[in-house]
């Protein structure tokens, strides 16, 4: 998971780099519309990533973290050099959600977080169950 994580918001930073190297593009009315960005948390909806993992960026636990830092870091920087911009005319469509800002982009990463986090708790909460009804047969 942390290199799926890994992999959206780095995809997030570099196409947010890319658009903001040119002026924005309208969008009409109708496109702006989005599903609301909390559906992301709720994990009441299961989809698979339309995003093929690398398998390159699966490693120990302390290279994926310092990865995930590292990327965080490069986030960050991002949302510091552009703090005197309005990003706000920026976006382009999330694959579920629908269109995005840039803003909108980057709350997506936290609440693409927080769903995986949810997720590791829904598989670790099941863990000791699985163990033990294996042994019981």
């Amino acid at each position: 998971m942390v290199a799926h994580v890994v992999m959206v918001e780095r995809g997030v930073v570099r196409s947010a780099q890319r658009i903001i190297e040119k002026p924005p593009k309208d969008a009409w009315f109708w496109e702006q519309a989005h599903l609301p960005l909390w559906l992301v948390e709720t994990r009441l909806i299961r989809v698979k990533t339309p995003l093929a993992l690398d398998p390159a960026m699966i490693a120990n636990k302390e290279e994926m973290l310092g990865e995930l830092r590292a990327t965080r870091g490069w986030t960050l920087e991002f949302l510091a050099g552009t703090q005197n911009r309005d990003l706000s005319e920026y976006g382009w469509p999330h694959v579920f959600l629908g269109r995005l800002n840039l803003y909108e982009w980057f709350e997506m990463i936290a609440a693409h977080e927080v769903r995986h986090t949810k997720q590791i708790k829904e598989i670790a909460a099941r863990l000791p169950k699985v163990v033990e009804s294996s042994q019981n047969q």
